[in-house]
């Protein structure tokens, strides 16, 4: 995994973990793989794939079963679309907005280009 610097390495985890759900490669009720696991997967500390877990049990997202491992909570997709508007609506879209008032970028020519992508 390539990681980025300008977001905490834990949090680019949780997004992977995040994108394994939303693929159903991770089926909710299914245990993942352990920290080491992941740690090992992804070429990072244990102690930074931890707090990655530690984040997605304190959403919801996962939960531990003594002695077992990390499951995918019951629900968890819709947990994880939901986390994930609300950063897009709190955190991109105002630094989107930002550079295109920057840019002169109206929405008009935004919704053509998007319309453009679609086809």
């Amino acid at each position: 995994m390539d990681f980025k610097t300008n977001k905490p390495i834990y949090l680019q985890i949780v997004d992977f973990c995040f994108q394994k759900v939303l693929a159903n490669e991770w089926i909710e009720e299914e245990r993942i793989p352990s920290v080491r696991e992941l740690g090992t997967l992804l070429q990072v500390n244990p102690n930074t794939a931890m707090r990655a877990f530690e984040y997605m049990q304190t959403e919801g997202i996962i939960y531990s079963k003594r002695g077992m491992g990390y499951y995918v909570a019951a629900g968890a997709g819709k947990l994880i679309s939901a986390l994930q508007k609300k950063d897009f609506f709190e955190e991109t879209l105002p630094e989107t907005f930002k550079a295109m008032e920057i840019l002169n970028i109206s929405i008009d020519e935004v919704v053509e280009r998007y319309n453009k992508q679609k086809k």
